[in-house]
């Protein structure tokens, strides 16, 4: 075989740049300190390499999750905080202005601090972190409260049955009294509000001095309190009963007084109703459905399998989704129930919904329900399998007036008289017709730190040592329920920090797995690197002695 100058040429090049290739690779590998730079040095290792590195972006994001949550936390848990120690100051005061060595004056200066105190508990209510609500459940664009002007009154009978709307606003408690002009209705005695009869008088400095130009004036079945001096009125939605005063005595207390005092409204969302269920295909307002039990926070859609319509009394097959109706759990059995006309059908997590007849007793085969529950938790994933809830709903925890719009669309818009907690019905001021403002989500009234502290503003400034003395046992109350809050937010940060220390965790033994797979052995790197360079200039230096390729050694 003849050995051409070509063959030569050719094979000491292909050599050159195989030692050379090799020294390039090793030498990346020695300036990026990692074995694997590209899928085609161990494509194994690379699957496992971006495996690794996915997990490892979850896992960033989680500690991002979590440190946003921290953020939302911490200022709630600061913010209840200094509202706690607000509270502290106002049991203090309370403590004063409950004691019989106090004049109305004396009272009077207590009041001064104690409504800067409720101003500041609205302002710490309405905190955020980022621009972000943290007491408003869903709507985190806007604050969680406003102050408004609301309404105490002495009467229980007429609070068990007035429908009312205070509006305007007073920097002072307005302190208001009915009486009969006539003097026949003897103290105590009821009246109606559209009594022609009936006279208004009314005191904006703690019952000092008083005015007589009040009025009640009745347009088509709606009653206007006016009140013109005080910058405040009432609305009432119906006619209705009230005690009369000694037209001669302001002090005595045998007829119905009203406070309008200072209170706050609660502008977020709830999480009381119970979940509101839609109906779809045939059948569509034939059947009474409603729901309840817990389903999480996503919607569930119930569809029924059976073959033909069946009856209340008959096995009802259904299927149920979590997602939308991607995915779907087959063959449940509600069992036939035959002692009722009626049918419960069970999903996951303790949820039911319940069916009743509406006109009809049967069940049509692809009839749908989307049961809808009511959510205002924000939550996020602190790991794989555990969310943490970083938001607050605020009249659970301050309480105030809130309108339930739920309720308004239940109610198809009629007028709403649902009863509040401290005994008053109400009527919405200022929103849309057939809107009802009650206070809503609290057990006891002690509870509600707006409602209590609004009538503690408004029993000092007129001097209402009774009314002080029970607003300071509902305060003890109330603190204990901030406490409460502080306690359950404090709970989910322990839990951030438990889950922060596991995500570290995590990370760091992912961290291992990459670099156990990625990166170089440094000493045996270099130990590569030097022989491999060696062998370069081995094949460089022999090519040069035996390829001497020159021009003159042709002619």
């Amino acid at each position: 075989m003849r050995v051409t100058q070509q063959m030569l040429f050719s094979r000491y090049v292909n050599n050159l740049n195989k030692s050379l290739t090799s020294l390039m690779d090793l030498n990346m590998q020695a300036q990026t300190q990692k074995r694997i730079n590209r899928p085609s040095d161990d494509p194994t290792g690379m699957t496992r390499i971006l495996d690794h590195r996915d997990t490892l972006r979850s896992l960033e994001q989680y500690k991002e999750n979590i440190s946003t949550a921290k953020g939302w936390l911490g200022s709630a848990d600061e913010s209840l905080m200094q509202v706690s120690t607000l509270l502290t100051r106002a049991k203090e005061l309370a403590t004063q202005a409950a004691t019989g060595t106090l004049d109305s004056d004396n009272r009077e200066q207590v009041s001064y601090e104690l409504r800067s105190l409720f101003e500041q508990m609205v302002g710490l209510a309405n905190s955020s972190f980022e621009d972000k609500s943290i007491f408003g459940g869903h709507k985190v664009d806007s604050p969680a409260y406003k102050q408004i002007m609301w309404l105490t009154t002495n009467d229980d009978t007429f609070a068990a049955n007035a429908d009312f709307a205070v509006n305007g606003s007073s920097n002072t408690t307005v302190l208001v009294q009915f009486y009969d002009t006539t003097g026949a209705t003897a103290v105590g005695g009821n009246m109606n509000l559209s009594d022609a009869n009936l006279g208004v008088r009314y005191s904006t400095d703690g019952g000092d001095t008083w005015k007589t130009d009040g009025s009640v004036t009745f347009v088509a079945g709606q009653g206007t309190l006016n009140l013109p001096s005080s910058g405040t009125s009432v609305t009432f939605m119906a006619d209705t009963a009230i005690k009369v005063n000694d037209p001669n005595d302001e002090s005595t207390a045998d007829g119905t007084w009203l406070w309008i005092r200072p209170s706050a409204q609660y502008l977020g969302d709830d999480e009381d109703s119970p979940p509101l269920v839609d109906s779809m295909g045939p059948g569509v307002g034939l059947l009474s459905a409603g729901a309840s039990g817990s389903f999480l926070d996503s919607n569930v859609t119930i569809r029924i399998d059976n073959d033909t319509a069946v009856t209340m009394a008959d096995d009802i097959e259904y299927s149920y989704s979590m997602d939308g109706g991607i995915n779907w759990v087959t063959g449940n059995i509600a069992p036939a129930d035959t002692t009722s006309n009626a049918a419960v059908l069970s999903v996951a997590n303790g949820g039911i919904l319940s069916l009743a007849s509406n006109g009809s007793n049967l069940i049509q085969p692809g009839q749908q329900f989307v049961i809808r529950p009511s959510s205002a938790a924000i939550n996020l994933d602190v790991s794989s399998s555990e969310q943490v809830q970083v938001n607050s709903v605020g009249k659970d925890i301050f309480g105030g007036i809130y309108m339930d719009p739920d309720a308004v669309l239940a109610a198809g818009g009629s007028v709403l008289t649902l009863d509040s907690t401290n005994g008053n019905r109400a009527f919405q001021s200022g929103g849309a017709a057939g809107m009802a403002v009650t206070i809503q989500g609290q057990d006891e009234y002690s509870k509600n730190l707006f409602e209590v502290m609004g009538n503690l503003v408004a029993f000092t400034e007129t001097n209402n040592q009774t009314g002080v003395q029970q607003a300071l046992a509902n305060l003890t109350e109330a603190q204990e329920h901030i406490l409460n809050s502080i306690a359950e937010i404090g709970g989910r940060e322990n839990r951030l920090d438990v889950g922060e220390t596991i995500i570290d965790g995590l990370v760091l033994n992912e961290e291992t797995l990459v670099s156990s797979i990625e990166d170089a052995d440094i000493s045996e790197l270099m130990t590569d690197l030097a022989q491999q360079q060696i062998i370069y200039e081995s094949v460089l230096r022999s090519t040069s002695m035996i390829m001497q390729l020159n021009l003159g050694k042709f002619i």
